[in-house]
């Protein structure tokens, strides 16, 4: 089987050992990374995010989110939450698109996430970014989880379809 360009690309100059390709990802591998990861990139083409849940896992482990202002991550970024890519604005070429995102991924990268998270006191701590560790917990972590999703679809989704409620709830 060929390998695919992500995976081929991990193993090249600059990236060979610095990136890592992770093939048959799944909920229990996913369980192990958010529990270790620092940032969270999310990067789907706008307007086709799924549904957000592994950036949600992310807060509540003390991750922070970089993602595209799509899906969950436009109504829940605030500027100090986490990291945008982009503004969420979306180009009918989607080539100019990814052109668009890439620039904004790395400028965000090097003039943001980076300089935030390597600034440490003289304790060896990156105060800033553990207070945006802190406001994306208090700010998003009762906000985006299992409960609210499911209230959502059963108040806007399955009710609706149903024709209305059956009985008093």
């Amino acid at each position: 089987m060929a390998a695919t360009p992500v995976a081929t690309l991990c193993r090249e100059s600059p990236f060979a050992e610095r990136v890592v390709f992770v093939e048959d990802y799944d909920i229990n591998l996913g369980r192990h990374l958010v529990q270790g990861v620092d940032v969270w990139l999310n990067t789907p083409r706008r307007p086709f995010e799924a549904s957000g849940t592994s950036g949600q896992k992310v807060v509540l482990n003390g991750g922070l989110n970089l993602s595209v202002l799509d899906g969950w991550w436009a109504e829940a970024y605030d500027g100090l939450n986490g990291f945008a890519v982009g503004m969420g604005e979306a180009h009918a070429d989607l080539e100019v698109q990814d052109r668009r995102d890439a620039e904004h991924l790395y400028r965000t990268l090097e003039r943001e996430v980076v300089p935030l998270f390597y600034t440490r006191n003289v304790d060896g701590l990156p105060r800033a970014w553990i207070a945006r560790m802190k406001r994306s917990i208090r700010t998003l972590g009762w906000r985006f989880n299992a409960d609210r999703m499911v209230m959502d679809y059963v108040r806007c989704c399955y009710l609706p379809a149903a024709g209305g409620l059956s009985c008093r709830m």
